[in-house]
């Protein structure tokens, strides 16, 4: 078999791996459950390629989040649920249905009345399916428990925003951080590590709320400040490393002089 750009190579490529007896013995014994990790680690190095801004990293890390995509469809085929085109089929169904004022007769609209309509068709959809509302009850419903923690928690505060649980502004929001703070404070005192836990996880909960409520991903912000910090960290390192030595054996001192200057350079 040779590769090639038409994705019925692929689909083909991932029936011969899956393929009893011939197959690739580590494909033939993985299920929906065994792969599912690797999408999802697929899906944060595609992130990930994006942040860096390598595009030609992009361009194979997408080529890994579909082998996910060709690979559940493969394994749905073989129980004769689904087969990619499905897949295809609905996504398409779906988009066009989504997208009236480019397919449809729904007129211009701003980027804001496009994402409200978004979210009405969705809602319509919902309702058309008694058994996905029935399992999917409540405001909240449908977020998946697998985000990543920030994300999730910027996804369940949209839903309760959308109903009207939130505040109107991130004056009260801001206030929220520093009581969230002071009872950290207050929980450390007691040494109770639960209710430690529990506080720092509503720190964490008010500081998505207050990024959106200021129109910021927290998710992407935080990876910023980590490749910050992963940045500065390292010229501390070259600036001890001229010096023959290594962190462990400077002081907390030198090295905070060292990172300001870091700050400075940047």
């Amino acid at each position: 078999m040779k590769p090639g750009r038409d994705i019925q190579t692929l689909i083909a490529i991932m029936a011969a791996l899956r393929m009893p007896g011939s197959g690739c013995p580590w494909d033939i014994e993985q299920t929906f459950a065994t792969i599912a990790p690797y999408t999802i680690e697929e899906a944060h190095e595609v992130a990930d390629a994006i942040a860096r801004g390598d595009l030609d990293d992009l361009r194979d890390e997408l080529g890994d989040l579909l082998l996910q995509v060709v690979f559940h469809a493969r394994m749905a085929e073989e129980q004769r649920r689904f087969e990619f085109g499905d897949v295809v089929q609905a996504i398409t169904e779906k988009l066009i249905r989504r997208h009236p004022h480019v397919f449809g007769d729904a007129g211009d609209l701003s980027a804001e009345e496009v994402a409200g309509l978004w979210q009405r068709i969705k809602a319509e959809e919902k309702a058309a399916r008694p058994d996905k509302a029935a399992t999917e009850a409540g405001a909240l419903a449908g977020v998946p428990g697998t985000l990543p923690a920030l994300m999730r928690a910027l996804k369940l505060q949209d839903k309760a925003s959308a109903v009207g649980f939130d505040w109107g502004s991130v004056g009260p929001v801001l206030e929220k951080i520093q009581e969230e703070a002071a009872e950290i404070a207050e929980a450390a005192q007691s040494g109770d590590k639960a209710k430690i836990a529990g506080e720092v996880g509503d720190l964490l909960f008010a500081v998505v709320n207050v990024a959106r409520h200021l129109g910021v991903e927290p998710e992407a912000a935080l990876r910023s400040t980590n490749a910050k910090f992963e940045r500065r960290f390292a010229a501390i390192e070259t600036a001890l490393a001229a010096q023959g030595r290594r962190p462990q054996d400077a002081t907390l001192t030198e090295m905070d002089a060292l990172w300001d200057a870091a700050k400075r350079a940047e």
